[in-house]
Order: C-alpha cells, then sequence, then structure tokens
C-alpha cells in the first residue's frame, strides 16, 4: 500500500508539476486556485491555498514599494 504522506510529480520543461491528488484533497484545491508557496525555519518549502484576499493584500502592496527597487538601495542594503 502507498504512503499517502509521500507523493512526487515531475516537472515539465517549463517547470510546470502536476499537484497530486492526495494533496489537492488535503488543501481543497479546484481548477483556477492560486498556490503558496512559504519557506519554514528549517528551509523547507511548504505549499499552500493562497487565499484571494491574501494575493489582492500582496498586488495592493506591490505598486507601494517602487521606491525600494533602486540601484543605489541595492547597493547600500543589498547584504542585508
Amino acid at each position: 500500500m502507498p504512503d499517502e504522506r509521500h507523493t512526487v510529480s515531475r516537472l515539465t520543461k517549463k517547470y510546470q508539476a502536476t499537484v497530486p491528488k492526495p494533496v489537492r484533497d488535503a488543501l481543497g484545491l479546484e481548477q483556477g486556485d492560486l498556490v503558496s508557496f512559504e519557506f519554514d525555519e528549517s528551509g523547507r518549502v511548504v505549499l499552500g491555498k493562497a487565499l484571494p484576499v491574501d494575493v489582492e493584500h500582496l498586488e495592493a502592496l506591490s505598486s507601494t514599494l517602487e521606491e525600494w527597487l533602486s540601484r543605489e538601495d541595492e547597493e547600500a542594503y543589498g547584504d542585508l
């Protein structure tokens, strides 16, 4: 009997992967849903279902951060 806690998926040439059914079921994912990738303290990547409010919030914030994208800021703070 396969271990339902471990599943794999192969990356395509475009770095896309199918989310296996046990993972989709566990996260409640449906076609068109957004997924999030988060690094935990140990460096592992945690996959989750992104809530629409999270995406809207991030998109709203992104335009306010453009002032921090200058070459001067990168040189001054890039090693932090």
